[in-house]
């Protein structure tokens, strides 16, 4: 990422999720369990595993469906985690007694609810950075100052958008109705790709040989197989190939498209992305209520307390739309893609409502130390926001 509103201030450089111990999150829950009920609060501490996985392991040695399992948060799997699930009717000593793989059990306390995505205020981030310039510290501690003072800029950033850079072009692609570019996208270009049976196996899609593209994929490009080998049975049927894809697969595709146009319209707005304008539909930080501004000077106060923020959208079917020069700014956005809301109406499940998300989140809690070449950090940030962007903005390495 080349957007940075610190940019005038050199990155400390570094690296950082070299190990486990390295990057560190603990989640703030939106409330506490009561201590009655059916569902069994569990907080635990995973080490090198995502959440998907966590549940998975627990769901089986404790006998629970998966899709039971309530959680608040999705976590990665590179760092120290320690996050919420909530479990039915599973008595606390039995999933305190846990010994799994990767999963420390910590507390356990009953609750009436089950948890829910999104059922927490933040996340608490420790993260060390190793190998850092000389005067890191200095920097760092500049670009933290103007981070408090005016914000951080709300990216989805790279992480979004898949390991070769490509789930918005899928999206965008499956909104058009254009199958063959959504597998041609899907497959991606070789010349990225530096696993070498990986990018051969692409190149022999692009060159119309599907069984042998089946032949060379790697057993890790699972949908890519099961693509190519439906081509192999029907060429040119790209329609039916894509049927080879889980419905959650193309939803997380079309969710991509919407990161990368939001990022689109934050990197425009930069400059004044803690400003509000006649026309845009604000943030309420306190409690994610939006409202329209039609007076930019009276509202202004407000921003600069950090009680509001300029939103952008996350386009759907259903987004609320701004007024006046705002809303022209997104609608040139969606249609130079050649798209409008009324796309994002698709059936079987995968249709995109929309929503607001703020331009700008506030960044709380900050701390830094030096430990030799090593910088350590440690911030808070409200859900749905990425501990990578602020990283990016002190070490300029994205």
């Amino acid at each position: 990422m080349s957007r940075y509103l610190t940019a005038e201030i050199p990155g400390t450089g570094g690296l950082f999720k070299e190990t486990d111990e390295d990057f560190r999150v603990t989640e703030i829950p939106a409330y506490l369990p009561c201590g009655e009920g059916e569902h069994l609060y569990l907080e635990i501490e995973k080490r090198g595993i995502t959440t998907p996985e966590a549940i998975k392991r627990i769901s089986r040695a404790l006998g629970v469906q998966e899709r039971e399992i309530g959680y608040a948060g999705m976590k990665d799997s590179k760092g120290i985690t320690r996050q919420t699930l909530s479990l039915p009717r599973v008595r606390p000593e039995v999933a305190l007694g846990l010994e799994l793989p990767g999963i420390t059990p910590l507390n356990a306390v009953f609750h009436k609810n089950k948890l829910r995505l999104g059922h927490l205020r933040g996340n608490r981030f420790r993260i060390l950075v190793r190998g850092v310039t000389q005067g890191a510290a200095e920097y760092a501690g500049e670009t933290l100052r103007i981070l408090e003072q005016r914000g951080v800029p709300n990216f989805f950033g790279a992480q979004r958008y898949g390991v070769q850079g490509n789930s918005h072009l899928i999206g965008a692609a499956l909104l058009r109705r254009d199958f063959r570019g959504a597998v041609n996208a899907l497959m991606g270009d070789p010349a990225g790709i530096t696993d070498a049976r990986w990018r051969e196996g692409v190149e022999a899609y692009h060159r119309g040989e599907y069984e042998e593209a089946v032949r060379l994929l790697p057993g890790f490009c699972r949908t890519e197989r099961e693509v190519a080998q439906r081509l192999a049975q029907r060429p040119d049927f790209f329609e039916g190939a894509l049927r080879a894809v889980n419905p959650r697969l193309q939803k997380l595709y079309l969710s991509a498209l919407q990161s990368w146009l939001f990022d689109k319209l934050l990197e425009e707005r930069l400059p004044t992305f803690d400003t509000v304008e006649e026309g845009d539909l604000a943030y309420r930080h306190d409690n994610g209520a939006c409202f329209l501004i039609t007076d930019a000077a009276a509202e202004a106060p407000r921003a600069a307390r950090q009680e509001i923020s300029p939103s952008g959208p996350l386009f759907g079917c259903k987004t609320t739309p701004p007024a006046g020069i705002v809303r022209e700014r997104e609608e040139r956005t969606l249609a130079e893609e050649g798209l409008s809301p009324e796309q994002f109406d698709l059936p079987g499940g995968l249709r995109m409502e929309g929503e607001r998300r703020p331009f700008r989140i506030l960044l709380e809690g900050t701390e830094m130390s030096q430990e030799g070449s090593d910088l350590v950090l440690s911030f808070t940030l409200p859900k749905g926001a990425y501990a990578t962007v602020v990283l990016g903005e002190i070490i300029k390495c994205y």
